[in-house]
């Protein structure tokens, strides 16, 4: 039996998709509905309502549990999120303790790019990059390091497992929430880009990579899943164009994005709502990011990635094709 945890979120339903389809029993995890868009297969998973939180119920869920994936993981960049400890570090925690205490025989441990750090502007990051404290790095970006410091600490007590640090994901789900939103954004024809550089990834590629570590007898390493290093304007000037709608022209300026994610605290602070940009956010779209992504063909030489092309023209006609649906 395998436990699917973040099961409803878009890379778990997607591998949770691809683990069905290959034949493999799934039992996957949701904290307040199973995944919609798994319908269509729900009678093949066994949904167990479980917190990661809840130690007694995680330790029921992990009876009978040959292999782990690990996707439960809040990612949020707005000011005062205390979920994102409890869930990324502290739920982490619990997971491979648990699992341990269990005797599973392997855990793949989602984790991100961002727990590599982003120390300086302009270089290439790889496995061996070394975290730093830096005023670059979010509080996801330390939430997912100290998370994954977890999964070393397992692994330095006999827990099997590999981690995979995923760039930006694109993958077809819920497109006004998360990376999928970017496509929303592009179809409205919203103006402004910036120059910032970071690295995109196809959530079927991860998805791939991620099962074929967990069968392969690869254990005690990281691998950094990402298929190119785009600029923002680049990739919302493709999505535009795949959509038949105008790319973006005005470029927004550091001292732009400055403004805007101070107007948004304002507004956070004396309404509550949600910023729609943050000062991590605003840092990080400015940011010209590159990562390596050698050392995951190196070692499962059977793997590619999808160009980066493909992937987004792809996503831009399932999104209109989705968007025509619902109308």
């Amino acid at each position: 039996m395998i436990l699917v945890t973040g099961g409803t979120g878009l890379l778990g339903s997607h591998l949770i998709r691809s683990l069905v389809e290959a034949g493999k029993p799934v039992r996957a995890l949701y904290r307040k509905h199973p995944a919609a868009v798994l319908q269509d297969i729900r009678n093949k998973i066994e949904w167990v309502k479980c917190d990661i939180l809840d130690v007694i119920e995680l330790e029921e869920v992990m009876e009978g549990i040959e292999q782990v994936y690990h996707c439960a993981g809040v990612v949020s960049f707005t000011p005062g999120n205390n979920e994102l400890r409890l869930v990324n570090v502290t739920g982490t925690a619990n997971v491979v303790n648990l699992a341990l205490d269990a005797g599973v025989k392997k855990l793949v441990h989602v984790s991100s790019v961002a727990a590599l750090g982003r120390v300086k502007d302009g270089i290439y990051i790889s496995e061996e990059s070394e975290w730093e404290q830096s005023k670059n790095n979010s509080k996801y970006s330390v939430s997912k390091y100290e998370g994954e410091m977890e999964v070393w600490r397992g692994i330095a007590e006999g827990l099997p497992a590999v981690i995979v640090n995923p760039s930006i994901i694109l993958g077809a789900g819920n497109w006004a929430e998360g990376s999928s939103a970017l496509f929303n954004n592009a179809y409205k024809e919203f103006p402004y880009y910036t120059n910032g550089v970071n690295g995109f990834v196809d959530v079927r590629d991860v998805v791939k990579a991620m099962m074929m570590l967990m069968d392969s007898p690869i254990t005690e390493e990281r691998f950094i899943l990402s298929a190119d290093n785009w600029t923002y304007k680049d990739l919302f000037t493709t999505m535009a164009k795949a959509m038949n709608k105008k790319p973006p022209m005005k470029e927004a300026t550091p001292f732009m994005t400055g403004l805007v994610w101070r107007m948004e605290k304002l507004k956070h602070m004396f309404g509550g709502k949600s910023p729609l940009i943050t000062k991590e956010t605003a840092h990080t779209a400015q940011m010209k990011v590159y990562y390596k992504n050698d050392k995951i063909r190196e070692c499962l030489p059977g793997f590619s990635f999808r160009p980066l092309a493909t992937t987004v023209e792809e996503l831009s006609k399932q999104f209109l094709k989705d968007k025509s649906a619902q109308q």
